[in-house]
């Protein structure tokens, strides 16, 4: 059986797991940036699978969007944010996220989607 190149099985992950790793992020960004925040006594566990990861109800982040209480923010492909977005969100790439924390708000809600 011929072997598939790296970039074809990094393709095919399902989706939710690229949602899990971004859901991780943002809750140790969330934690670790809190101003003011005391310093927490024991690290508080990650979720670890995708029941875990906080979800957002789409009538929550309808009302959010609609009274400008969150950013949104579109980790598809820059391709994908081009061909169309929610109106205002911001355009980091998945694979670019980590190196562009810094652009984020931490104090803000956030809400990502990659579909």
């Amino acid at each position: 059986m011929p072997r598939r190149s790296a970039s074809i099985r990094r393709s095919s992950r399902p989706f939710w797991v690229m949602g899990i790793g971004l859901a991780l992020i943002a809750v140790a960004l969330f934690l670790a940036r809190q101003p003011g925040a005391a310093p927490l006594a024991s690290p508080t566990p990650l979720p670890v699978g995708p029941d875990e990861v906080p979800r957002v109800t789409l009538a929550d982040a309808r009302a959010a969007f609609d009274g400008g209480a969150a950013v949104f923010l579109d980790v598809r492909s820059s391709d994908d944010y081009a061909a169309g977005h929610i109106p205002g969100a911001l355009s980091i790439p998945l694979a670019e996220l980590e190196s562009r924390l810094g652009e984020l708000d931490p104090g803000s809600w956030i809400i990502t989607y990659c579909t």
